[in-house]
Formats: C-alpha cells, structure tokens, sequence
C-alpha cells in the first residue's frame, strides 16, 4: 500500500526509479525483520518512508559524485517531517506524480513507460501488467528492466514537466492510471475479486491530475469514467466475496456521491472538448449503464453506438468485445454472437484473454445451446487466475450443463 510513496520520496532524493525501488524493498524487509520484535509502529507508512529516506541519504553521501545533491537536497530532507497520507481523498502526493509523469518520458517507449509506471505507481506484478497488454510476462520483465536503464543513462529529472513536455506524456499517464484502476476493480489473481487501494490510488491521481490541467477535457473524461465505475464497487460482490454480475447488483448500494462526481466531471469533459475521445466516450458509458434505474431499463442502443465510436478512435479487440456484448442486449444474442466470433478469428492473440469464451459461453446460454456455453465457461475459468472468478465461471458451466434445474 505504501510502496508507491516510498518509491516516489527516494526517487527525489537518488534521481534513479531503479535504485530508489530497491531501497524501498530494503525498507520493507527492514520492517518485516524489526517489527516481529519491537512491534508494529503506530505510523507504519511514515516508518517505512523515514527508513528507506535514511538508506538513501546514506547511498548518496557515499557517492562523491553526489556531493552537491547532498548539500542542497539531504540537509532538507534529514530535517524535514514526512507524512505518508494525503490530507484528504481529493489530495495527491505530489512526489508520486513526479514519478508518473518521470516514468512516462518520452525517452522511453510507449509500452515501456506504462509497464514500469504499473510496476512503481501501481505496485503491480509483472504477470498483472501482461494481462493489461496481452503479452507474454517475459516481454513485460525486459520492458521494465530496460526503461529503468534507459531513464538512469539519460538522467531524466525528477519532476512534472510544463508546457509541451507535459502534453507529450499526457497520453501514457492518462493510460497507467486508467489500468491501475482496472486491476483494482478487477484483479488478476488471488482470492479477491477486488483490490480497493489500487481503485483508490487510481482515483486520486486522476483527480490531481484534473485539477492540475484543468483545461484537458481528457484528463476530466478519465475522472468521469473512474468515478462513475468507483461507484459500483460495493454491489460487485456478495457478502462471502463472491462476485455479483452487473444485471443482478442492487444499485441502492452504488455510491451516488461518486455517480454525481463523474457526472460533473463528464460535463466537464464535453465543456472542454473532450467529447470524442476514447476515456470521455467510456464515461458516457459509465453513465448510461449509472442512470438506469434497473438492469432492464439500460439504453443498450446508445451503449452499443458509444462503443462503435469509440473503436473508431481506440481500435482493440477489448472495445469490439465491450461492443459486442452491447449489440447483443439491443439487437439479440444472435447479432453478438456473430461479432464475437468474427473477433476471434480476427484477433487470435485473444484466446488468452478469459472474458472472450465467457462472453461467448453468456451468449450461447441465451440461445439456449447449453453443451456448448458449459464448455466455453469451462474454458474462461482454466484462463482466469482469479479464484473469485474462476468459482463464478465454474458455476455458470454447471448451470449451463443441459438438464440443469429440471
């Protein structure tokens, strides 16, 4: 949970992500060394932080390389108090976005600054990083190591650049937020569907993120989007855990502070241009599906033309999976089914992608082909590393079986 800041606050003192990740660790097994012994402090963030803090004000007065960054920087920083948490849930750490907006630089590739921005910011694994991108965990571990070189060779400044240097890392920052928040509210693996901290460390950087480039209509579409998706966390799972599906929440539980954040946030996005682009007509989305007051009322129609706008200018086999499932509910199963299976051929790289035969499984149970929806359940629940999921899945197989129920 801390991991993020810790990092952040040793970056600005070392000048290098990579090193300032491994103090970090060093700080953490510290923790995991003393704290059995002496107790868990009553600020165990503000320790973590003071000890990886002392660790790297120590690397940098060994480094004579180092000197005058100790002068200027490590009096300061020896001296000063440090606290962890934000003041308020509005708030954002600001060293944590110099380090997202330092591990999206230009210098780096695009696949590059997102994966390692998901590895420092998010805390993520590298195996939950290549299911965001679809991509073997190898590809992901070289991206990683290499960027961290890559910024340390070219001794990029710690920092949240202005003016054009900002807009030309805008994109990728907008998209590490936009998939720190997606393995929040869905994760990869283990035994919780949910994992809220990184919802809610998502949602504070998007939210300094638009008070600091208010005139972004993106940057206001991305707060809309996280808001209104934020919203649903409570009715997502049942009280043993287990995932609850979208038609059968009970929206009395959706947080309607949130909901109305994310409908001012959207209005802000159209004021300020954003429109047309692909995290603004995702909130527009968010929003149809956030004023239905049942299942059965959704505007499927509009959700489905949003999602045909949207893969016009974010093209991804996600979206056209997203579209599908709409096109379904406006127009039958037999219309989705065709576009899902178009997809498959089309996209072969998403047969390691669990929703697709789940999509396709939820389909075919509606057309009333039981044999076949239980076998492609089965097979999204081998591809999910999930537990929550993989029990919903399994579950769906068996009442898809034919002769189930009778």
């Amino acid at each position: 949970m801390e991991s993020a800041r810790i990092v952040a606050t040793v970056a600005r003192i070392v000048r290098d992500v990579g090193i300032a990740e491994e103090i970090a660790q060093d700080a953490l097994v510290a923790a995991l060394e003393q704290w059995p012994r002496d107790g868990v402090p009553d600020r165990p963030g503000a320790w973590l932080t003071a000890a990886a803090k002392h660790r790297a004000v120590d690397l940098v007065r060994r480094r004579e390389t180092y000197a005058r960054k100790l002068a200027e920087a490590g009096r300061e920083l020896t001296e000063e108090s440090y606290d962890p948490e934000p003041s308020g849930p509005g708030d954002i750490d600001d060293d944590v976005l110099r380090l997202v907006f330092t591990a999206c630089h230009p210098v780096l590739s695009a696949e590059a600054r997102t994966a390692l921005t998901l590895r420092l910011v998010g805390g993520l694994r590298t195996d939950e990083i290549a299911r965001a991108f679809l991509v073997p965990e190898a590809t992901v571990a070289q991206r990683i190591v290499r960027a961290k070189r890559t910024l340390a060779k070219a001794a990029v400044p710690f920092e949240v650049p202005y003016g054009e240097d900002r807009a030309a890392r805008l994109g990728s920052v907008l998209e590490v937020i936009y998939l720190i928040f997606n393995e929040g509210y869905a994760a990869t693996a283990g035994d919780d569907l949910l994992r809220p901290g990184l919802c809610e460390d998502a949602l504070r950087l998007a939210r300094g993120l638009a008070a600091l480039m208010p005139k972004e209509g993106e940057v206001h579409g991305l707060a809309a989007l996280l808001e209104i998706q934020a919203s649903r966390t409570a009715a997502r799972t049942g009280p043993d855990g287990a995932p609850v599906l979208l038609a059968d929440q009970d929206r009395s539980r959706w947080n309607r502070l949130l909901i109305r954040r994310g409908y001012a946030a959207l209005e802000r996005a159209v004021q300020e241009g954003g429109a047309g682009g692909p995290y603004t007509l995702q909130a527009a989305v968010a929003a149809c599906h956030a004023r239905a007051a049942t299942y059965e009322e959704t505007d499927w129609a509009t959700i489905a033309a949003l999602y045909g706008r949207l893969a016009a200018v974010a093209p991804s086999p996600v979206v056209e999976l997203n579209r599908a499932v709409a096109v379904s509910r406006a127009e039958g199963p037999e219309a989705g089914l065709a576009l899902v299976d178009a997809l498959a051929a089309a996209a072969p790289g998403l047969d390691r992608y669990h929703l697709l035969p789940s999509v396709r499984g939820d389909l075919l149970a509606r057309l009333g082909r039981g044999a076949e929806a239980r076998a492609e359940f089965q097979r999204a629940a081998a591809l999910t590393r999930n537990e929550r999921e993989r029990s919903l899945l399994l579950r769906r197989a068996r009442e898809s079986a034919p002769g189930h129920g009778t």
